[in-house]
This record gives structure tokens, sequence and C-alpha cells, in this order.
């Protein structure tokens, strides 16, 4: 071990050995103690152009990695279990062409192990241009830096490699789950009207309402035709209808502050995401909450937040008041302090034996060993128990 660690020392610092290098030195030093021993000129000869040899192939390693550059490209962020699609590039400011070199790029451990390019030739004063795909398995946000340049041009005798500091930054989303219904969400307020806005009456109400005409394009439902128009302009004219979005507030807020099996973290982050979209195609205004982020919201920093979330962090932010919130939580006793016009989504870690119980308000108990998908979309395990 001791031996490896000098040997990727050496290398890194300046040149090692291939194991032809070994070979021809351990062979130049025999013929060396031969000749010495013999006095014949021509084995002097030869051991001599062997030396000769390993001094320029220990020199020449060096200066082909002399006026490398490294340039790596922005990462656009994917969901966990697509590839992540990472783009280098390699530049030769040198007069001469750059042949025979392997770049690696250093993963962290949470993506995979490192990836590395054999590059034949580049080209004087010109580029090469490395892409590949890394899959992905886990959420978060990762970052590394290193890049090293390798080779052993070109001889072969010796290996000599060189470290570039290139930062990267990849953000693996979690998934989102596409749920048809969420009862959970849909019933978020039903208790509290005279508080919470609601845009469904408002929105039937204003069903039909024209906002203006306008040319009618392929597509175009015949319905909206407006026949009069039509006649009047000699063309068909559409009516285009006023879009009235939902006003409901809601706040899904992750227990991030608590401590959670590994596992069951996970789900809990997957159903906050899935969650928060649902209620964003639902028309309403909803925010998400963590104990590191506070509120947040937007599609893409809601994305962000929950790839970087973690168990146990410090509760900066306090939760928001008198709003309907969905406590995602896996701690059975902290769902009591949720309001009548919230709900809950408990995670049971596996052996629980019951689910937790509220005087207020309903909410749902994700098993672990059932699809999450499936349980999100169903009704809550039960009703509010009414309190006088």
């Amino acid at each position: 071990m001791k031996s490896l660690n000098f040997a990727d020392w050496l290398e890194r610092r300046w040149v090692t050995p291939s194991y032809a290098g070994w070979l021809l030195l351990v062979l130049a030093i025999c013929l060396f103690g031969a000749a010495t021993n013999s006095m014949a000129g021509w084995l002097y000869v030869i051991s001599g152009i062997s030396f000769a040899l390993l001094i320029i192939a220990a020199i020449l390693p060096r200066r082909s990695l002399r006026q490398l550059q490294l340039e790596r490209f922005p990462i656009q962020p994917v969901s966990a279990g697509e590839d992540l699609t990472i783009t280098l590039r390699l530049h030769n400011n040198h007069k001469e062409a750059k042949s025979l070199l392997q770049v690696w790029d250093l993963l962290p451990s949470g993506l995979g192990r490192p990836q590395g390019k054999a590059i034949e030739l580049v080209p004087p004063k010109n580029f090469y241009q490395w892409s590949y795909f890394q899959p992905t398995q886990k959420r978060g946000v990762y970052h590394w830096q290193n890049l090293q340049l390798r080779t052993g041009a070109p001889l072969g005798l010796f290996w000599c490699r060189r470290s570039q500091v290139v930062p990267a930054k990849a953000i693996v989303y979690p998934q989102v789950l596409k749920l048809q219904q969420c009862p959970l969400v849909d019933a978020i307020g039903a208790e509290d009207q005279d508080r919470i806005y609601s845009d469904r009456h408002y929105q039937a109400a204003t069903e039909g309402m024209t906002k203006t005409l306008r040319a009618y394009r392929f597509g175009d439902p015949t319905r909206l035709i407006h026949w009069r128009s039509s006649a009047r302009f000699d063309q068909f004219m559409v009516r285009e209808l006023e879009v009235v979005t939902g006003g409901q507030e809601l706040v899904i807020c992750l227990d991030s502050g608590a401590l959670w099996q590994a596992e069951l973290f996970e789900q809990a982050v997957i159903a906050a995401a899935s969650l928060y979209f649902y209620a964003v195609r639902a028309q309403l205004n909803v925010k998400l909450w963590t104990a590191g982020a506070g509120l947040v919201t937007g599609g893409r920093s809601v994305l962000e937040t929950l790839a970087a979330v973690q168990m146990e962090e410090s509760n900066e932010y306090e939760l928001p008041r008198r709003i309907p919130l969905l406590w995602i939580t896996g701690r059975a006793e902290s769902v009591e302090d949720v309001a009548s016009y919230s709900r809950w989504l408990y995670f049971a870690p596996p052996g629980a034996s019951s689910s937790p119980r509220s005087a207020l308000c309903a909410g749902l108990t994700v098993e672990d060993d059932k699809d999450l998908s499936q349980q999100l979309q169903r009704p809550p395990n039960f009703s509010p128990r009414m309190v006088s």
C-alpha cells in the first residue's frame, strides 16, 4: 500500500516509471554491470543508450502536459434517475500538437466513479471537446473541482499526471410523481371557508366571459367561434376567455429539522415535490417551507431547495401562522399541533403499530412498503373529530 501511495505521489509531483520503464531500467543496470565485469565496449554502448532513453522518456511526458487548459461547461439540472450531461473542453495553446493524453473527471462519491477519456491528438492552437452521460440515483447538490491530465507520451516508459482545479456544480432534483388526484390537498380549508379564499365559485361565475377576439388558428375549438364577428370580418374569429387563478393559500411544510430514517426522508422529499406541483396545477397559491430555507416559491427554486434539503437542519425559520399547512413529518406526536384548517402527512417507520390521531384535522399515513404515488391519491385516513 505504501509503495502504491509513493508511486501515486511521484506521478503527481514528477513522473513514475511504467512496467516497461522499470523493465528497461533493470536491464540497463544489468548491462552496465556486465560491461564493468567483462570490459566489453558494446555492452557499455547498449547500457548508455538505455539510460539516455530513460532520461528522455522521463522528461518528455512533463513537457507534453504544458500549455494544456481544461474548461468545463455548465451542467443542466436533471431529476433523479435521469442522466447528467457533462461536457469538457481541452485547449491546446502550444504551437505543436499534443497526442496520447488521458483526461479524468474525479466525480464525488455520491455521483459515481471517476470518468476518463483517451485522446489521440489535439491539434496546435485548437481544442478537443468531450461529453459523457452520468447516471444519477439520488437527489442532491453535488460539488467537485478536480480534473486530471495524464500521459506517457511519446515512449510510454514513464507516466506523468497533473491536476487542474475546474469547479463544477450539478443539481439533481427529487422525482416528481404525476398525481391524477390528491384529496389531501383538495380538501384543505374546507372547514374554514370564511377565512380561506377559493377560486372555484368565482371561476364558475365568470365562465364564458370574453377577454378579446382574435383570428381562428388551427386546433381552436369550434365552440369558441364568434359567428357575428366572423361574418363582419369575413373570417373566423374566436373568443379568448378570461383565465381566473385560484386565491387559496397553502404551505407545504417538510419537517426537516427532525431526525428521520434516511429512506423515509427521501420519500418525504419526493412527496413534498409532488404535492407542490399538484397544488400548482390546481391553481392554488402554494409555497414550500423547510426548517433551513424558510418559505420558498417558484418551481425551480422549490426543486433546488428540495435537492439540497437534509434532515436535522437548524430551525432558522418559524412555521407560518394562520395559513393552511400540509405538514409532512416522521414524528407522530407533531400532528397534534396541526391547526383545524390544515392537514398532515405522516411517514410511518417500519413496524409502527398505529397511525397518529388529531382532534382537529385529518391526515394520511404513508406506509413504507406500498407505492407512494397510489397512497398520495387516497382519501385521508379519517375525518377530524368535531370539537365543541
